[in-house]
């Protein structure tokens, strides 16, 4: 086996990690942001849109977010902040009343998480 296939098997590996990860923690977020820059799954979003003469300009912050990234030592993070020129899509996945977001969090630190 080549060192070529090695480094194949190994992003196909971290792939399919991913999107284990993802299935697992897709329900207990509220919101689904789609960026060209990456997908991010969130229980808190703002978006501020800030219109330009030749482009639009989106501001959005989130909190409590899952990044889609096989090359983060770990995906959860606290807050991120985006500026993009892009399309922005948000989907939302459960309304507040859905469950609990205290319950959600918890749940939610008791996944383990694979670099």
């Amino acid at each position: 086996m080549s060192h070529a296939d090695e480094l194949d098997d190994h992003e196909a590996e971290l792939e399919l990690r991913l999107k284990r990860e993802y299935a697992d923690v897709y329900p207990l977020f509220r919101y689904c942001v789609l960026t060209n820059e990456g997908t991010y799954l969130c229980n808190d979003f703002t978006r501020d849109f800030m219109p330009q003469p030749s482009y639009p300009f989106f501001h959005l912050q989130m909190e409590d977010v899952w990044v889609w990234d096989k090359n983060r030592p770990s995906r959860i993070i606290p807050r991120v902040e985006v500026f993009t020129t892009q399309d922005v899509t948000v989907e939302v996945l459960r309304d507040v009343q859905d469950t609990d977001d205290v319950e959600a969090m918890e749940a939610l630190r008791r996944i383990p998480l694979d670099p």
